[in-house]
């Protein structure tokens, strides 16, 4: 989504701020999908690294609010590039809890890795598939001003509240039958929780998408 304005300076600024926020999303894309990896493979030297890159995450939160800040300081922007740089805002705080939940999941993935494997994981890697699938489209959502992506993403949400319902459920079971398995299933529920969690801030931003684009807020309205 870019338009022309007077000023090509600013239309610089507002290309530079949309790169600032791809890079740091894709530290976040990284960071779901190698916290996962080092639970499958029982990696914990990855998990680690996840870890670590949280700080990475951190850092671009901050840099993206100073930069934001200076626009609507220096440049005084209306309609549209209001909306975009307030919304940038916003969705980089959800970007940096995406990247709090995926050290999370990396910070049980080494303690589970240092015990005997519950059950062979399968849907859990589908589910961070998944989320990871929605948060790429949500930031190309907001990059591109595609309203209709962004409504894709939030009805995707469903797919993975089934999904994160269906481990539960499968955990409480090995729990009911065997107490021997309470701390590994209540490591795997928490870890199931963070990447629905991790989809609902990809939901977050493809609302405040469809806000930017249409400037109309349907937050709690998609079925």
């Amino acid at each position: 989504m870019a338009y022309e304005h007077i000023s090509t300076a600013f239309d610089i600024e507002l290309n530079e701020l949309r790169q600032s926020i791809l890079v740091m999303g894709g530290k976040v894309e990284f960071m779901i999908a190698n916290s996962v990896k080092s639970l499958v493979e029982r990696d914990t030297p990855l998990a680690e690294q996840t870890i670590a890159l949280d700080h990475e995450v951190n850092g671009c939160e901050v840099n993206i609010d100073e930069r934001c800040l200076e626009l609507l300081a220096l440049r005084q922007p209306a309609a549209r590039d209001l909306r975009f740089i307030t919304i940038a805002l916003k969705l980089v705080t959800d970007l940096e809890r995406i990247g709090d939940q995926c050290a999370n999941i990396a910070k049980r993935a080494r303690e589970l890795n240092e015990e005997p494997p519950l059950k062979p994981y399968i849907d859990i890697p589908r589910m961070a598939h998944w989320a990871e699938v929605m948060v790429k489209e949500a930031l190309d959502s907001f990059v591109r001003g595609d309203a209709e992506l962004a409504i894709k993403v939030c009805k995707d949400d469903s797919f993975v509240d089934d999904l994160n319902i269906q481990i539960q459920r499968e955990l409480l079971t090995f729990m009911i039958e065997d107490p021997g398995t309470i701390s590994r299933a209540m490591k795997l529920n928490y870890i199931s929780k963070s990447l629905e969690r991790i989809a609902d801030h990809a939901t977050n931003i493809a609302e405040m998408v469809i806000f930017m684009v249409k400037g109309k807020d349907i937050r709690h309205t998609i079925a």
